[in-house]
């Protein structure tokens, strides 16, 4: 479903439930307290630790991550877990526009969408073609495409991205901060999506709280994907990737 209406979003959070933290109470302590250090308990931290945010330097073994494939097999063979990260952002950085970033996207958004998982588009800098969604296995029915200026695109992604009901977000950044980005972080976090933020190639130069970051640069030999950031990855790669035109 395509909608420009302001509507849209509406649509988007409607399942998306909101709890209230309860209020922090603090006692002051008696002048003759004895403070007294608390236990380490280990089975706590052992939990914290095999969280899969966690990442340790010193262990050789990948993270288990959940994960979405991205339908390039070499990408794949390189990402921890093999895909896109659920419930985390993934920036796409470009030198310009239609060298394959939207093409490097399609196949996860292929699949989230015939899973009956919604995929939102926001603020893209040109309107989705249709019937080239439709060739690369996207469900129409499970799309919407949001538009939005640019003093609520970053609100708008937010609140896609938290309210827990969407499969993935796609958001156009071309200038961003980072508490901005922060934000839509946990925002992925808390809603458990995929979200994409395609930013200019310049801001690779900049500090991100993405968990994977990715640059698409075009060379002689075609399109070259390097890994700029990636949780649980402990050095940069860089390969070249087909480039799939879309009409």
């Amino acid at each position: 479903m395509f909608t420009s209406s302001a509507e849209a979003i509406a649509s988007v959070v409607d399942s998306a439930d909101f709890v209230q933290a309860a209020p922090v109470v603090a006692r002051r302590a008696s002048a003759h307290a004895i403070p007294v250090r608390p236990t380490r308990d280990e089975n706590a931290l052992a939990e914290v630790l095999r969280h899969p945010g966690v990442w340790r330097r010193g262990n050789a073994t990948r993270p288990k991550v959940d994960v979405e494939p991205t339908g390039n097999a070499e990408l794949d063979a390189r990402l921890p877990g093999g895909g896109w990260p659920r419930g985390a952002l993934s920036e796409i950085l470009i030198e310009n526009d239609g060298i394959g970033e939207c093409s490097l996207v399609l196949p996860a958004l292929a699949a989230l969408t015939q899973a009956r998982k919604r995929v939102v588009f926001i603020a893209p800098p040109y309107i989705p073609y249709p019937p080239a969604l439709v060739a690369a296995g996207i469900d129409l029915a499970q799309v919407v495409h949001i538009e939005a200026g640019n003093a609520d695109t970053h609100w708008t992604a937010e609140q896609c991205l938290r309210a827990g009901c969407c499969g993935a977000v796609l958001n156009w950044l071309p200038t961003a901060d980072y508490k901005q980005l922060r934000r839509l972080q946990l925002a992925a976090e808390t809603g458990a999506t995929i979200g994409f933020v395609f930013r200019p190639l310049h801001a690779a130069m900049q500090t991100s709280p993405a968990a994977l970051r990715l640059q698409i640069s075009v060379s002689e030999s075609g399109p070259h994907i390097d890994i700029l950031k990636c949780r649980g990855l402990q050095r940069q790669e860089g390969f070249s990737a087909e480039r799939r035109h879309l009409a």
